[in-house]
């Protein structure tokens, strides 16, 4: 695959993963951002523009940024809290290409109550066991460089943080299986909140079963399928959603 081909595939694949956040409501306004490293050109990042609801995003659309947060190619304009939350945390963890941003409600519920923690309660958090880290201070926007970096200090050990009082940003080797983390997120957290709703205490899984449930799914296939399928919808139900111009 050459350099243009693949990078027109992850301008593809970082639409799909916006228009389907968009679909499964885990969009907010039209904030929050998606990023992902251009293929060849490191320290380079395709994230979408400032203005536009996930839900019309196209490849034509996402704009590209520099590790530095400067602008190098797009029609569009950036949103400035994008550049230091998703510079910060590609520079920061070079392994994770693809970094995802979101207030989704259900993660976001867990991250303004007291101790909020994704607990090893049902079986698809036992997905995320021993991969999550969390911000415990919430500082405003993060509108500089030294918050942008401070807020993902945490990812050092982890490819998902809970920002307090904010939201959370999962990361990821592709954008397939950083998405795939990202639904189960919210999957898992949704089944929490609304047992805790319930008023009873959560039935959690022993650390050692635990532990070796989220080893079993390690293996990346169902990820990469499951985001084959997003996107077959997204081609049945939204004509036009992947164009390159």
């Amino acid at each position: 695959m050459t350099r243009a081909t693949a990078e027109q595939q992850a301008r593809i694949n970082l639409a799909a993963a916006l228009r389907s956040a968009s679909r499964m409501g885990l969009g907010e306004g039209i904030c929050n951002h998606f990023s992902v490293e251009v293929p060849g050109r490191p320290g380079h990042f395709l994230i979408n523009p400032q203005g536009l609801h996930w839900s019309e995003v196209t490849p034509a659309d996402l704009v590209t940024v520099d590790a530095q947060g400067r602008k190098v190619a797009g029609r569009h304009e950036v949103e400035p809290t994008a550049f230091f939350i998703h510079g910060a945390a590609h520079r920061s963890k070079p392994d994770a290409k693809c970094v995802l941003h979101t207030h989704m409600p259900f993660a976001t519920a867990l991250t303004v109550v007291h101790g909020g923690r994704v607990e090893p309660a049902s079986q698809v958090a036992l997905k995320f066991f021993g991969r999550i880290a969390y911000d415990e201070n919430y500082n405003g926007l993060a509108l500089d460089a030294a918050e942008g970096e401070r807020i993902v200090a945490g990812l050092h050990n982890a490819d998902v943080l809970f920002l307090a009082n904010h939201g959370v940003i999962v990361t990821g080797p592709a954008i397939d299986l950083a998405f795939d983390d990202l639904y189960y997120l919210e999957r898992a957290c949704t089944l929490q909140v609304l047992g805790m709703g319930t008023g009873k205490p959560l039935r959690l899984v022993p650390e050692a079963i635990a532990r070796a449930t989220a080893a079993q799914m390690a293996d990346p296939t169902q990820a990469r399928l499951h985001f084959m399928a997003l996107q077959r919808l997204l081609d049945r139900d939204e004509p036009g959603w992947s164009r390159l111009k």
